[in-house]
């Protein structure tokens, strides 16, 4: 499972993630990360064993975890399949199969690469 975190002002001086690692055990793997003097966004990738205990502890911490469920959403009526989203995904979240782009949302890290890219506007980042 992904999480998306997002780090106010005030505690993106502290090891946070580092603090959680070893409080929870769990493996975590920074997928995204975009931080600087007064905050930041991060995406991990948490074990789904470890999910609840791992969002727990990051909440205790003032962290938001935002679940990344379904990450990018395609509008079927606007998608002509041109692969320009294929071509620029740098995780490998869209394929061809069979002359139609499939979309592996587990593999999406909300970089918005896609998004920018797309010539019909079909794609859009869930946000909650």
């Amino acid at each position: 499972m992904k999480f998306m975190l997002h780090v106010a002002p005030g505690i993106v001086r502290y090891p946070l993630i580092a603090s959680v690692i070893l409080e929870t055990s769990a493996l975590l793997n920074i997928e995204r990360a975009s931080i600087d003097a007064v905050s930041g966004e991060i995406v991990l990738e948490v074990p789904l064993e470890k999910c609840t205990e791992v969002k727990e502890a990051f909440e205790r911490r003032g962290v938001r975890v935002v679940p990344l469920e379904i990450p990018v959403v395609r509008d079927e009526n606007e998608c002509v399949h041109c692969g320009a989203c294929v071509s620029i995904c740098p995780t490998g979240t869209f394929r061809f199969e069979d002359w139609r782009v499939i979309a592996d949302s587990g593999r999406c890290i909300q970089c918005g690469a896609c998004v920018i890219s797309c010539p019909h506007r079909a794609l859009k980042l869930v946000m909650k």
